[in-house]
């Protein structure tokens, strides 16, 4: 980490006394509460803290990206470069978002345009902030992909958000943030969709770039082996107010506030649930998923793109296979697989029954049995469904049970992942990302399967919300006997949860067993990559 001068200038950024409420109806409630602090010019400050504690809030406030007028700022200020943003006008608010103060958003899905290419969304930046022209911007555009490594740049620059995968959408975010070599970059959780090795390309990325254009960086993160690696210094946020702030090293080293203890203790850690050998419940046979890659006039087939090609494993009911591996490996391709929801080829079997020549509608009744977590609780929740008819749609579908035995299962399974029972006739955006995950999971444990498919659950959560879902996991399996597939980037996850592990790189297996066997002596050099960019066994893991 490079070192601070000691600045004796005025801050680029100071937020003074700042307080945000949010008004529904006659409540009015308060996120953020009269929080100060500064950021100098070439310095990372990083926010930290649980979901719900006012990091992101904070961060909106500063290019006023809050819902108007639902959101108000009763007091404070944010002083940029003399002028107060809060009371700045629209001009120069203008001026501002996108070329001097850049933002990495958190879900790249939602903010990039689903209607444009990638290549006309980043010209749009750079014709309208430094007025080039169409040939200069696509120039420009195609140098910041290569940039931020994302692979084949050229035909990426004519893809569409939906083409890609979550780390690729997140870098095409970042590429965008860059553009204009923004003086403060405000980065929102600019890595959560990433993998381990992707996250440390990254980071040195934006490290360089700090140093060589002297960029200031606001990173909201609840990955605090990240923050310790790039932050200067750390605010730790709770209910909206900041009950420390300090150098990183000394809040890693010697935090004050029991809450910033907290945090730092958060880390999931444990063993997976013991588990004797048992009959094998799930098993692939030379599993392919191939995508045809078509040209020419005729849309003919040239190529293909092997997303999952020629994958084997057995897994025995009871224990959990970790998936693992970079973005674009074929991690959730494979669970697509499994799940019969995209074209595959190769043996399935389930309980010893091969389920891959089987038709949707054969299919059907062994959906009760395999379920299926995702990634975005947000996306995947219906925002016209109350978490009752979201928890209880597949207990109608299965018929299991009349009206009253399906309330009554929903309010059990409520009680069993953590949740108020008394909450269900709510909606999933009156819920934090933590608790939507525990509706999400909810889902599927009510129909009592022997198998779950969960992909990158916890990648969204803040590390105390990750312990608890990766307890609650363990609670579950222990009590179900549950199998899962667990597909995830995080290694500190899979391995507090992982028999089995699988490490997949471009669509291929490169190694895989026991997972406690490849945690402690990775054979492959991917594999050894991998555990060495998220520094696991190393001492320098919280």
């Amino acid at each position: 980490m490079h070192s601070i001068q000691e600045n004796k200038t005025a801050p680029l950024l100071s937020i003074d006394n700042l307080s945000v409420e949010f008004i529904s109806g006659d409540t009015v409630q308060r996120a953020v509460n009269n929080i100060s602090f500064t950021i100098n010019k070439g310095e990372t400050l990083a926010l930290v803290g649980e979901s719900g504690s006012g990091k992101s809030v904070t961060a909106h406030s500063i290019l006023r990206l809050l819902p108007y007028p639902l959101a108000r700022h009763p007091s404070g200020a944010i002083i940029y470069q003399g002028q107060d943003l809060l009371s700045a006008t629209p001009h120069y608010l203008r001026q501002v978002r996108g070329d001097r103060i850049a933002m990495i958003f958190q879900e790249p899905m939602s903010s990039l345009n689903p209607l444009h290419t990638i290549e006309k969304q980043i010209n749009e930046i750079l014709m309208l902030h430094k007025g080039m022209n169409a040939k200069q911007a696509s120039v420009r555009t195609l140098e910041l992909l290569s940039l931020v490594e994302i692979k084949n740049p050229e035909q990426r620059m004519s893809s569409y958000p939906h083409e890609l995968s979550g780390g690729q959408r997140q870098r095409v975010m970042i590429a965008m943030a860059l553009a204009n070599e923004p003086e403060l970059l405000i980065a929102d959780e600019p890595t959560t969709a990433l993998d381990v090795t992707v996250q440390h390309t990254i980071l040195e990325l934006l490290k360089d770039l700090q140093v060589r254009l002297g960029m200031s960086i606001l990173l909201i993160s609840h990955d605090l082996n990240l923050v310790r690696r790039v932050a200067h210094r750390v605010c730790v946020m709770r209910n909206g107010e900041i009950v420390e702030q300090a150098a990183c090293e000394q809040i890693f080293t010697a935090p004050e506030h029991p809450y910033t203890q907290e945090l730092l203790g958060a880390e999931p850690s444990g063993q997976p649930v013991p588990h004797s050998p048992s009959d094998i419940l799930l098993e692939t046979q030379d599993l392919r998923v191939w995508f045809p890659i078509k040209k020419g006039l005729l849309q003919r087939t040239v190529d293909h793109v092997k997303a999952v090609d020629g994958i084997s494993f057995k897994l025995q009911r009871g224990q959990t296979l970790g998936v693992v591996g970079e973005s674009g490996s074929g991690k959730s391709t494979l669970g697509l697989a499994i799940l019969r929801l995209i074209r595959s080829t190769g043996g399935i079997l389930y309980a010893g029954e091969a389920i891959q020549g089987l038709s949707q509608k054969q299919v059907r009744p062994l959906r009760r049995d395999i379920q299926v977590v995702f990634q975005d609780p947000f996306g995947s929740l219906s925002p016209r469904m109350s978490v009752s008819d979201i928890i209880g749609e597949g207990l109608g579908i299965h018929q299991m049970g009349d009206a009253a035995q399906q309330e009554q299962a929903i309010i059990d399974v409520l009680k069993e992942v953590g949740l108020d029972p008394d909450t269900r006739h709510r909606y999933p955006h009156e819920f934090s990302g933590g608790q939507r995950q525990r509706i999400s999971i909810a889902r599927a444990l009510v129909l009592k399967p022997k198998l779950i498919i969960l992909d990158e659950p916890t990648s969204a959560l803040d590390r105390t919300v990750q312990r608890q879902v990766v307890e609650l996991l363990r609670d579950l399996q222990l009590k179900y006997n549950l199998t899962y597939v667990f597909i995830s980037h995080d290694l500190a996850v899979v391995k507090a949860l992982s028999h089995q592990l699988l490490v997949m790189r471009q669509g291929k297996v490169v190694e895989q067993g026991a997972a406690a066997d490849i945690f402690t002596a990775p054979q492959h050099d991917y594999t050894q990559q991998l555990l060495a960019a998220a520094f696991i066994n190393s001492p320098a893991q919280l």
